[in-house]
């Protein structure tokens, strides 16, 4: 699921209004190979139920949280991979199949309109202040775990050896020579702030978004953006295949093609951030377990070591520390490019997204 629309835009969209909820089936799990099914079990004392979003990501916290955190507590983890709406709908109805959710923090914001989060005891958390969690990263229904940065790829063939250093360079197509590829509303939020920092607004006054001012950005790049990319994989095929010269993609995705031997690389001025976090179910038969895994896991080991097994950006400024330097630098988290980009403003886009995706697809169609 990590891999596909669903599991992004379900972090980021799934949590919709409650009239669409009675609608929508229970979704099969997917990823793990967990059915929905077994992983509902969880009334004795040594089980906890998770949601995370499955595939690699999902397997990468199996090997690097979920096997030691049973082996060191004897609790069983088991792994529920569903969308937002039916998730939701358990939870309104009282009957929670997970205890914990691992989802965007954007996400569980909506999750706390629909009453649908526990708030938490901070006191019995304390990897939060050991592993130094940024504060606004805490809420009181979830804590951040991780992010994933939204940035530059560029096919280092493309420009005679020059490089694109900022978002104005993405939008100077002159010096810059070749098609674009944005982001879809189905696979991400709007690229509205990519086009106010490449119009020269300061990373550190992007917000409220003009929204006016960067849909008129945005056109001047329209005949220039050959794909709008819904998925994570596709940013890479389009510059694999030489389709695209440049791209917005998920920073995690750029050691893959590197590894394929595709000539891409990053840049990371400008850079969005998204983070994702932890938060317990309204009502979760596991809450104690639940709290236990949670703290287990926003460790600042435990997030040294997600990051080493899948292209994860921990939270704590303390887990880079447990990585090696080729390790620590392979990530967009890393303390000497983490200046370098924003925090995309949770409460802003929360307001705004339904109007701005409207108004994003009537200016895509053009």
């Amino acid at each position: 699921m990590s891999d596909s629309k669903i599991g992004r835009r379900a972090l980021l969209r799934g949590a919709g209004g409650l009239a669409a909820l009675a609608a929508l089936p229970s979704l099969a799990a997917c990823g793990t190979g967990t059915s929905r099914a077994s992983a509902a079990g969880g009334k004795g004392g040594k089980t906890v139920v998770v949601r995370d979003s499955g595939g690699s990501y999902g397997a990468a916290l199996q090997k690097a949280i979920y096997t030691p955190f049973t082996q060191e507590t004897g609790i069983q983890v088991k792994v529920l991979n569903v969308d937002d709406a039916p998730l939701l709908a358990q939870i309104k109805q009282g009957r929670p199949q997970c205890d914990l959710i691992n989802n965007s923090m954007m996400s569980h914001s909506k999750y706390v309109k629909q009453d649908a989060l526990e708030t938490l005891d901070l006191d019995r958390v304390k990897s939060v202040k050991s592993a130094k969690i940024p504060e606004n990263q805490i809420t009181e229904h979830a804590i951040g775990h991780s992010f994933y940065g939204q940035c530059i790829a560029y096919r280092t063939d493309a420009f005679g050896g020059k490089k694109p250093e900022s978002w104005a360079d993405f939008w100077d197509t002159k010096a810059f020579k070749g098609s674009r590829a944005m982001v879809h509303p189905d696979g991400d939020l709007p690229e509205l702030e990519f086009a106010l920092l490449a119009d020269g607004v300061p990373m550190d006054k992007l917000y409220p978004l003009d929204v006016d001012r960067a849909f008129k950005v945005l056109t001047r790049l329209r005949g220039d953006i050959k794909k709008f990319w819904d998925s994570g994989p596709l940013p890479g095929v389009l510059l694999s295949r030489q389709e695209v010269t440049m791209s917005t993609v998920w920073d995690g995705r750029i050691a893959d093609l590197q590894k394929q031997g595709v000539p891409v690389e990053r840049q990371l001025n400008g850079m969005r951030r998204q983070f994702s976090g932890y938060a317990i179910a309204k009502g979760a038969t596991n809450a104690d377990n639940a709290y236990k895994l949670m703290d287990f896991a926003l460790s600042a080991e435990s997030q040294a070591n997600l990051a080493k097994a899948f292209p994860s950006n921990p939270a704590s400024p303390l887990a880079y520390a447990k990585l090696t330097e080729d390790e620590r630098n392979a990530l967009a988290g890393a303390p000497k490019y983490y200046d370098k980009g924003f925090d995309a403003d949770v409460d802003w886009w929360l307001k705004n997204e339904s109007a701005v995706t409207k108004r994003w697809l009537e200016w895509a169609r053009g």
